[in-house]
């Protein structure tokens, strides 16, 4: 018999919708494959529920804070459950936009330059007197953004200075640090990690100014193209550099680099590393897997024989 799985999914995150639907995804692949499969949410009981199912792996199908922060990651270590998705540490850079962006930096890995401002700088230090300062050091228009958020939640683009004040106290509300970042003009690129693999580089065309939650997650607000629209080199070259941003965040098995590519420059900016990229039906790692054959079924399967082998090795 296939061995016993939980899924976790839904959570007290902002993303808890999208990760029902992937969770359920999931879930029912696994079942269909024949494995032993128990669903959890994240509640109260999640640690006794755990114990007296003792599963043999934990699919983290949870998106946002606690699923992806290396929260639930910390509580599975301790109870000695190998989990799917890259480890404690690797969530817990990868999550923090801003620490993750210094260690792209010290790597020379291109992203674009940003400030970091705290919502106690500006309580406590005057900090709303450096935003002219802000704005003739990056130039217009601008990208603001909640330092730990998911799903392009909390963020703006500023295109007049006066914008900027409302652009921050909107995504203050979602997380006590913000970025504010030069903005690219570019192709909306992302690049799944498979094991020890890059899969396609999939572009996203949003029928909004930017990839946000809404274009994610309605089908047809969106077009997507995989391979992306790029000269062969480039794509190369955006692969590379999302495998050494996984490398240097130290994420294992899995993981989703997002990216603005700018022609113009011929650079592809890092925008983020996703440590449990979404599993829905619009999700971009299932797209990338299929343009090399992996059905939804294989991929989940893989992500489960990858972990499985991760845990062994230990």
């Amino acid at each position: 018999m296939k061995e016993k799985i939980a899924v976790l999914m839904g959570g007290r995150s902002l993303e808890r919708e999208v990760s029902l639907i992937s969770g359920q995804r999931v879930a029912e692949s696994l079942e269909e494959l024949g494995y032993q499969v128990k669903r959890f949410d994240l509640d109260e009981q999640l640690i006794q529920n755990l114990l007296s199912f003792n599963p043999d792996l934990v699919y983290i199908a949870l998106h946002g804070k606690y699923g992806e922060d290396g929260t639930v990651q910390e509580l599975l270590e301790i109870l000695d459950l190998p989990y799917t998705g890259p480890d404690v540490h690797s969530c817990r850079l990868s999550f923090d936009k801003i620490t993750s962006k210094e260690f792209f930096l010290k790597a020379s890995l291109p992203t674009p330059e940003f400030f970091a401002l705290s919502s106690n700088s500006f309580k406590e230090m005057g900090a709303a007197d450096l935003l002219p300062i802000i704005i003739k050091k990056l130039g217009l228009p601008l990208v603001v953004k909640p330092a730990c958020q998911g799903s392009s939640l909390g963020i703006k683009i500023v295109h007049q200075e006066e914008e900027l004040p409302q652009a921050l106290i909107g995504s203050l509300s979602y997380d006590d640090r913000v970025l504010v970042e030069r903005y690219i003009k570019g192709k909306e690129v992302a690049v799944s990690i498979l094991g020890d693999e890059p899969l396609p580089p999939v572009e996203v065309v949003p029928k909004k100014e930017f990839f946000d939650y809404e274009a994610m997650y309605t089908m047809g607000m969106s077009e997507y193209y995989v391979p992306a629209r790029l000269k062969p080199e480039a794509l190369d070259k955006v692969k590379n550099i999302a495998w050494k941003a996984h490398q240097e965040l130290k994420c294992t098995n899995l993981s989703r680099v997002d990216f603005i590519y700018s022609e113009e420059e011929d650079t592809p900016y890092i925008l983020e590393i996703n440590t449990s990229p979404g599993m829905t039906e619009t999700s971009l790692l299932p797209m990338a897997a299929q343009a090399v054959g992996l059905t939804f079924k294989k991929l989940v399967e893989k992500i489960v024989l990858l972990s499985l082998a991760k845990s062994k090795s230990r």
